[in-house]
């Protein structure tokens, strides 16, 4: 399942979705906040152009709504039905996870955004001479 070629190897592993190698995004850690939306402008190893298009990735932010909707439903549920809380501080929760969880989801949005439009094509995977 998490095997190169897949898309799922390309979104955990923060790689090209054309060959499986190169880094999508300039930093690795999503602690550095100053780089933590910059891309590289072109896969290292297969030259995939990431900005594909101007605003491409604006089709990302409904991606990153979706995941938010669903971590937000998730949160209140184990926080009121699970743990016991109250409303107000299940909303509390709600907000304090997604606000942990923002710079994850932002990136993983980007990811499945390019990942639905390009595909793993082994000849780009082929090492560069």
């Amino acid at each position: 399942m998490f095997k190169k070629g897949t898309k799922l190897y390309s979104i955990a592993n923060n790689k090209c979705p054309r060959c499986n190698e190169g880094d999508f995004f300039e930093e690795k850690s999503i602690f550095k906040f100053k780089n933590l939306m910059k891309l590289n402008e072109n896969c290292d190893h297969c030259d995939l152009k990431y900005m594909m298009e101007p605003s491409f990735y604006y089709g990302a932010m409904y991606v990153n709504y979706g995941i938010t909707v669903g971590i937000a439903i998730i949160t209140f549920v184990l926080a009121k039905f699970v743990i016991g809380l109250s409303l107000n501080n299940s909303f509390f929760s709600i907000i304090g996870v997604l606000i942990l969880l923002t710079p994850v989801t932002i990136r993983l949005a980007r990811l499945l955004w390019i990942n639905l439009f390009v595909n793993y094509d082994k000849k780009f995977a082929v090492k560069k001479k």
